[in-house]
C-alpha cells in the first residue's frame, strides 16, 4: 500500500522541520500498520490517512518545538496510546531511547508490534499504570523528558511525571488551546512534587487546530511516597479546580 505523504512533508515544514526519504518509509510503514490493525482492534477514531498524518504524526513532532533531542538522552511517553508522540519521535531521533508507557495492553501490544516492524532498536513498550512505573526503581528519576498527550489535567500529570523525571528533566504537556488555567489550578502539585512552569507555547496545526505546549522543569525531588497508589491522583488530587480540564480535539 503506497501513500501520499506531501501533507506530513507540508506541515513539517511549517513548523520548520525536515523528514528525510528514510523516516518517510518508515512514517509510511506505521501509517500501513496502524491502518490496518485499527480494523481489527480500536486503537483510534482518526482513520483517513491524511488526518493521521497530521493529527498524529505531525501533531507528535511538535514537541521538537520544545525539545532539541540530544544523544543519549531517554525520553518517556507516557499514555502513549497507539503509540503517540512516542513512536514518530523514535523514528525521528534513533539517538535518543524511548519509553512507551500503557495500561491498555491492546494498545501495548501494537507499539510492540510496531517497535519490530520498523526496526526501532531505540523504542520500548512498558505496560503499566503510570503510578505503577513511577514507584519502579528500572524507571523512578531516569528519564530526561517526559511526554503526555491529552492524558489528564496538569495537576495530576505531574504526579505521574515528575517521579520519572531525573532532576533538571522535563515534562511536555501536549495540551489543547484552553489550558493555561490549568497552570494556576495546579501550584500546590507542583510545590508538593519539586517541579515549576519553565514555559508555554502555542501553535497551530495546518488544519488549523490549536495547541498548547507547557514545559515543566523538575527542581527539587519528588517525595518518595508519590505517586501515590494507581486512581489516586484522580480520585484525591492535589489540585481542588478540576473543571478546566482540556482535551485535545
Amino acid at each position: 500500500m503506497t501513500f501520499d505523504m506531501t501533507a506530513l512533508h507540508a506541515g513539517a515544514t511549517q513548523l520548520g522541520l525536515t523528514i528525510t526519504p528514510e523516516q518517510e518509509a518508515r512514517f509510511a510503514q506505521l501509517l500501513a500498520l496502524l491502518l490496518e490493525r485499527n480494523r481489527q482492534v480500536n486503537l483510534t477514531a482518526i482513520i483517513e490517512p491524511d488526518e493521521v498524518l497530521i493529527k498524529h504524526f505531525l501533531d507528535s513532532l511538535t514537541v521538537e518545538l520544545a525539545w532539541t533531542p540530544a544523544p543519549g538522552e531517554r525520553a518517556v511517553d507516557i499514555g502513549a496510546g497507539a503509540g503517540f508522540p512516542g513512536l514518530p519521535l523514535a523514528i525521528r531521533h534513533p539517538e535518543v531511547r524511548v519509553t512507551l508507557n500503557d495500561s491498555v495492553r491492546k494498545k501495548v501490544t501494537f507499539i510492540e508490534e510496531a517497535i519490530a516492524a520498523l526496526g526501532l532498536d531505540n523504542a520500548e513498550a512498558a505496560w503499566a499504570r503510570a503510578e505503577e512505573l513511577g514507584q519502579r526503581p528500572a524507571f523512578r528519576g531516569q528519564f530526561d523528558i517526559a511526554l503526555a498527550r491529552a492524558v489528564a489535567h496538569l495537576g495530576a500529570l505531574v504526579e505521574y511525571a515528575l517521579p520519572l523525571l531525573r532532576e533538571g528533566g522535563r515534562l511536555i504537556a501536549m495540551k489543547g488551546p484552553n489550558s493555561l488555567p490549568e497552570i494556576s489550578d495546579s501550584a500546590r502539585a507542583l510545590a508538593l512534587l519539586g517541579g515549576e512552569v519553565a514555559e508555554t507555547q502555542r501553535l497551530a496545526l495546518p488544519t488549523g487546530d490549536e495547541r498548547v505546549l507547557i514545559i515543566v522543569r523538575k527542581v527539587r525531588p519528588t517525595p518518595a511516597k508519590f505517586p501515590r497508589d494507581p486512581g489516586a491522583a484522580k480520585k484525591h488530587p492535589l489540585f481542588l479546580d478540576t473543571s478546566r480540564t482540556t482535551r485535545l480535539e
